[in-house]
């Protein structure tokens, strides 16, 4: 006779729904479990991506500088640096030097010309765009000066009446701000030509030698500036780059112990500019670690929550053959490795499927970075713990009931009672007091993000707020609707004959309804908040730009420009606007020119239609400065600064660029005079151009702009990609509870597919359309549907609608962070729902016509 445990693999095969079930159940568990892994170690691996974006890209390993380097010494610390690179994994460094201004260098007879004497390896042949001249060994002269003197190739400089080397190339000058590749080579390598003389040029050396030999020539003790540093690979993991910090650390102690042996040891600098970006991107795995810590637990009790139920299922299904068993003297832990040995396999290819998707989905729910290869076998550690602790539940779960059942004879009254007391015991106060401590933690989140601290605060507390709050929701209705199938005994409603059997159905399946109308209602309401919090973060980072730069870039520039004396170069004049600014009355004023503000300006949340309206009217003829009054503080009609007389307010605006959320006035520069406008202390330029080509149009007309700022880099991005990370994990969660539900429903109608058929098929006997019997499956299943996804979608946009403010990293500028408009996701929510009934209802359907009534009542 073949043993029961030997032949419990095939037996498995009689019901392969507990199959299914079991291993979907496995996946869903370990795939969370993994990916909330995978998760905080590719934020880190983003945060890692986007600091090495920000930084210069020859400083994410060791730097050596120092000023005023003895030029005898130079060549020692160059070679030192040389020498200790290749053992700690650095190729060569690129060596750059700069003298200081050379003053009565000679070009063609004339001595008043100042330059720069400069070196920098592969710069003349690689990152000099040469306008003129050959490679030859050399000096390179910019373009600027060369063309406005009359300076060619083969000109030979002098200082002093000796002979510097000749003039062997004309490169184009290098523009502010200069190409990445001299990001930290732009105090010496670029000249500010509105700044300084235009006679001023850095002369660029072809090799080292051509530069000793000019610095020899000239006869300069020091080199302004000696810098070395390394092009290094960008690191893309946290644990490349915090492999490159240990190896620059122990680069710089090697040189500074050789140095120092030589008496060398102050002649140069070791520093480390990526460190700081490496500390953050640490604190930005943590963060997001920590904060969906408490998420993966949930789903992971969750998981194990739908393998005691498999394990249930099992027992019910499996009841006759374990009680022979158990007279036959198999003890319950031998009924608990039956069930193992049957349902094991499927629950482990589940789960280990569930690990490799995780791991291949990455790139779909996760943030843009990679993560680092310890993460896989984490992962893969906390995936086989999940499944050790599925079977071991399994296992468990049979013993205990086996036990209970078949050794200790029926369950005491007194235990009854105990279960029903658990039963009706309000679970949502609980869950209700969780919300409560989680929103009172929550209200302060904020505090903490301020300038100066890089990444918001961490609560893991605060952040399972919205998870309680929609639990608590879903716990209540499906109490409420405990309560109403309880009493729909009463209902008579058989002039409507479709209606009543659907009310009957639900009734005669209490425990599954509630079950999946919780799972729904958890599972939208998530998938609502993770969803809606995160892209309001994103949101948030896009406006709150927008609002604090006022355009793509802008430029303080010279008041000639703002009063109309210089007009904008052409090749931006299209793109751009002009804005005065005053202050000192407590108040913003912004002048602007109505006709061109709306082709340079960013607006933000504004919109377009009512700024266009509010422009026009500050061209209405009334007594007074017409002017849009801008926030909260302003008054209605104040006296402007500068002797502009009184303002008459036109409109009002909840913020205004530049202006922000701030009480100020935005008035015409048509409504002023020339002296007037000649008072205004400050003038912008908005434009909606690169900031190179922009810088690159006035520097050619001869305009200066002293401060340069662009959305890109006015705020730091990263504390607001941290929440959305964080969030975009709660909405993994939601969209696999929604998974869960999807299934819980078809398993649900499958598992009374004979209940169905048979009723089903009475029913049309007794002369029911079979248009009516559908209509009362749709009845059945869009009831317990549409109440899911109208309370799921109600309570998690109002969640998110409550938290969004509260998650702002940034709530120094305006505007606050807010609830992007939650239609879409409503609307996709109640399709994909819509689906869903439909296909429950094309299986109870198809049951009933496959049915054969007679075999039905014989069985």
């Amino acid at each position: 006779m073949t043993m029961p445990w030997r032949a419990a693999p095939r037996a498995a095969l009689t019901s392969p729904l507990t199959l299914i079930i079991a291993a979907v159940t496995a996946l869903l568990a370990c795939f969370l479990g993994t990916a909330a892994v995978l998760q905080a170690s590719a934020a880190g691996g983003a945060a890692v991506t986007y600091q090495s974006g920000i930084a210069c890209p020859d400083s994410y390993g060791p730097v050596f500088s120092k000023g005023n380097v003895p030029v005898g010494a130079a060549p020692e610390v160059i070679a030192a640096v040389q020498r200790h690179a290749p053992a700690h994994g650095f190729g060569a460094p690129v060596t750059s030097r700069y003298t200081h201004l050379i003053r009565g260098t000679e070009f063609n007879g004339d001595p008043n010309y100042k330059v720069t004497l400069g070196y920098r390896d592969r710069a003349g042949l690689d990152h000099l765009d040469l306008a003129g001249g050959s490679r030859d060994p050399g000096l390179w002269l910019g373009t600027v000066v060369a063309g406005a003197q009359g300076i060619g190739v083969g000109t030979t400089p002098k200082f002093q009446g000796a002979a510097l080397p000749p003039v062997t190339g004309l490169y184009r000058d290098l523009p502010d701000p200069a190409p990445r590749w001299w990001c930290s080579q732009q105090r010496n390598a670029v000249v500010d030509r509105l700044a300084n003389d235009p006679v001023d040029s850095v002369m660029f050396a072809t090799d080292a030698k051509t530069f000793d030999d000019a610095v020899r020539t000239v006869g300069l003790p020091v080199i302004k500036t000696l810098y070395l540093s390394f092009y290094e690979t960008p690191p893309k993991t946290l644990s490349e780059a915090e492999d490159l910090l240990e190896r620059s650390k122990a680069l710089i102690a090697d040189v500074q112990a050789d140095l120092g042996a030589r008496g060398l040891g102050d002649a140069i600098v070791g520093s480390l500019p990526f460190e700081r970006s490496v500390v953050i991107s640490n604190q930005a795995e943590s963060n997001v670690l920590v904060s969906i810590l408490p998420l993966a637990a949930i789903s992971v009790l969750v998981g194990c929550a739908g393998i005691g139920t498999v394990a249930l299922q099992w027992h019910q299904r499996r009841h006759a053959q374990l009680r022979l068993l158990s007279a036959r003297g198999s003890g319950p832990v031998a009924l608990g490795l039956l069930a193992v040995a049957e349902l094991g396999l499927p629950i482990v290819v589940g789960g280990v499927a569930g690990a490799v998707l995780a791991w291949l989905l990455l790139g779909v729910y996760g943030p843009p970075g990679e993560p680092d290869g310890g993460a896989q076998l984490v992962g893969s550690l906390v995936a086989t713990v999940i499944l050790l602790a599925s079977l071991a539940l399994l296992a468990g779960v049979i013993a205990v009931r086996t036990h209970r059942e078949f050794e200790l004879g029926r369950v005491r009254s007194g235990r009854r009672k105990g279960v029903r007391l658990l039963a009706i015991f309000p679970w949502e106060l609980l869950t209700a007091g969780m919300a409560l401590l989680g929103w009172d933690r929550l209200v302060d989140y904020g505090n903490g993000s301020r300038i100066g601290n890089p990444l918001p605060q961490v609560d893991p507390l605060a952040l399972t707020y919205p998870v309680f709050v929609v639990l608590t929701v879903g716990l209540l209705a499906a109490r409420l609707a405990w309560l109403a199938l309880h009493a729909s005994h009463r209902a008579r409603l058989w002039s409507r004959p479709a209606l009543q059997l659907a009310i009957r159905r639900l009734a005669s399946a209490r425990a599954p309804v509630t079950g999946v109308l919780v799972i729904g209602t958890l599972a939208i309401g998530t998938l609502a908040t993770g969803i809606g919090i995160a892209r309001g973060q994103e949101e948030a980072l896009h406006t709150k730009s927008a609002i604090f730069v006022g355009a793509e870039t802008r430029v303080d520039t010279e008041s000639v420009i703002g009063t109309g004396k210089t007009p904008l170069p052409p090749e931006i004049s299209g793109t751009s606007t002009v804005v005065g600014e005053l202050t000192g009355t407590g108040s913003v004023v912004l002048i602007v020119d109505p006709r061109t503000f709306r082709q340079g300006a960013a607006l933000g949340p504004l919109s377009s239609d009512e700024v266009d309206r509010l422009l026009g009217l500050l061209s209405a003829p009334g007594t007074g400065v017409a002017a849009i009054r801008i926030g909260e503080g302003a008054a209605r009609n104040p006296a402007l600064p500068a002797g502009l007389g009184d303002a008459r307010t036109v409109g009002e605006l909840p913020m205004f660029p530049i202006i922000g959320t701030k009480a100020g006035y935005v008035i015409s520069r048509e409504s002023l005079s020339a002296a007037q406008l000649s008072a205004v202390p400050k003038w912008s330029l908005l434009s909606g151009s690169p900031v190179a080509r922009l810088t690159e149009a006035l520097t050619a007309a001869g305009i200066t702009q002293p401060n340069r700022i662009t959305r890109e880099s006015a705020l730091d991005a990263l504390p607001f990609y941290v929440v959305s990370w964080t969030f975009s994990f709660m909405a993994l969660l939601g969209a696999v509870l929604g998974v869960v539900a999807v299934l819980s429903l078809l398993v649900a109608v499958e598992v009374r597919r004979r209940q169905n058929a048979l009723a089903g098929a009475l029913v049309l006997r007794m002369g029911m359309r079979p248009r009516a019997l559908l209509a009362s499956h749709l009845m059945e299943l869009g009831a317990l549907s549409g109440l899911a996804v109208v309370i799921g979608v109600a309570c998690g946009v109002s969640v998110a609608g409550l938290s969004v403010p509260r998650f702002d990293p940034a709530t120094f500028l305006a505007p606050r962070s807010a609830l992007p408009n939650p239609t879409p996701f409503a609307l996709t929510v109640l399709a994909v729902g819509v689906l869903v009934v439909a296909l429950a209802g094309w299986i109870a359907m198809r049951s009933v016509r496959t049915a054969r009534t007679a075999e039905l009542i014989r069985a």
